[in-house]
């Protein structure tokens, strides 16, 4: 399976989920929480879908995500058809909480139309009652759920789909998945439901997925925490560098996929910067933007990175603007400043700022503005979209 451009599954590497906790119809507020987690080594990034002002964020957000995106539907499915008219990657769909036969086959219809992947998303807390009153809370009951919704999918001819068997209680998440693992050859989903706040929430999840991990189930995981959700991303990917799963890198580079604001090519400075800086082993993450419009505010998590706008890169330090160079020019300052910040610390870099640079950035932000609108991506077309179709009854 493919979700965005992400593989999970067959020999891939294991990748690392979290989930946003901001109202996704928060746009800046939600990208800022993507960015933060991209940073922190999230392959992929689930948002809730739960109301017709989260799918219209959606439509805004994910033009700008740096990663895929999964969009967390319960009981509506109408939303779930919205958001792959938002252009989701994935859809989550929980099988305790959309039981209509229809509908579930609608939304798996309208996903392999558009060649989206779903996972199925089991949880003990919310089993179908009926499966629930026949096999009592075990592991075949949460796998019965996963092959029920399985065969209304069959029935459509969908079958691009990853599975996951949650469940709070560590033994009957393990026996879960081993069951699951014994029955369906489908790429695994990892992960104990509601863990609860670090540490015990760490240990908990751990337990769990670890165990998983090295019987060679899972392809994908994610930590549950009562925290922010950064932690999970962080935690996660250490789990999976202590395992030997996931190869450890001083640099962290993470890049916008870019959009109708760009002003450069974004891949050709990425990579150029990824050459530049991987060489040197620095424990830094580094963020390269399109645009200046929105690139600072949405990579502020970064310790370092860089924005084009104008013929002009502004480097930015946690979000603040530290100095204006020529286009031609950005690879070598984000060099020059990833030392700075690995021999003198974020609070060394910032005290060398350009005083001028934070003006000389909002100038050109603002004619930037000017000269392409306020919606560069046509967002808001697809909003209409989204608003026309969840209007019908």
């Amino acid at each position: 399976m493919v979700v965005g451009d992400v593989q999970v599954g067959g020999r891939a590497p294991i990748t690392v989920q979290s989930m946003t906790t901001s109202k996704t119809g928060d746009v800046d507020g939600t990208l800022e929480q993507i960015y933060a987690l991209a940073g922190a080594g999230a392959d992929i990034v689930r948002c809730t879908c739960n109301d017709q002002a989260a799918v219209e964020g959606l439509a805004r957000i994910v033009p700008r995500s740096p990663v895929p995106l999964v969009a967390d539907i319960h009981f509506q499915y109408k939303l779930a058809l919205a958001a792959l008219d938002a252009g989701v990657d994935c859809l989550r769909l929980n099988p305790g909480n959309i039981r209509k036969p229809a509908d579930i086959k609608a939304v798996a219809s309208a996903a392999k139309d558009r060649g989206v992947p779903i996972r199925i998303g089991v949880n003990g807390g919310s089993l179908d009652p009926d499966i629930e009153e026949k096999y009592g809370m075990t592991a075949e009951a949460l796998v019965e759920s996963a092959k029920r919704e399985l065969g209304h999918f069959e029935d459509v001819g969908f079958d691009d789909v990853k599975i996951s068997v949650k469940a709070s209680d560590v033994r009957l998440m393990v026996d879960s998945y081993r069951l699951l693992s014994d029955t369906v050859d489908y790429p695994l989903h990892l992960g104990v439901t509601e863990a609860g706040p670090p540490p015990n929430g760490i240990v908990k999840a751990t337990a769990g997925i670890a165990t998983l991990l090295n019987e060679g189930i899972g392809d994908t995981i994610r930590y549950s925490l009562t925290a922010d959700p950064v932690e999970e991303a962080k935690v996660g990917r250490k789990l999976l560098e202590v395992l030997g799963l996931r190869e450890r890198k001083g640099l962290d580079l993470i890049a916008c996929p870019s959009c109708g604001r760009a002003e450069v090519d974004v891949i050709q400075v990425a990579a150029d910067a990824q050459a530049a800086l991987g060489e040197r082993e620095l424990a830094v993450q580094v963020a390269v933007m399109g645009c200046v419009v929105n690139g600072p505010g949405e990579a502020k998590g970064a310790d370092l990175g860089i924005a084009a706008g104008r013929k002009r890169g502004h480097l930015f330090v946690r979000g603040q603007v530290v100095k204006v160079v020529p286009e031609d020019e950005m690879v070598d300052a984000l060099v020059e400043w990833a030392e700075k910040i690995a021999h003198e610390g974020i609070e060394g870099a910032l005290a060398d700022a350009d005083a001028s640079a934070q003006g000389e950035a909002e100038k050109d932000r603002l004619e930037l503005i000017d000269i392409q609108g306020e919606d560069a991506n046509n967002s808001e077309q697809v909003v209409e979209l989204i608003r026309s179709r969840t209007s019908k009854t």
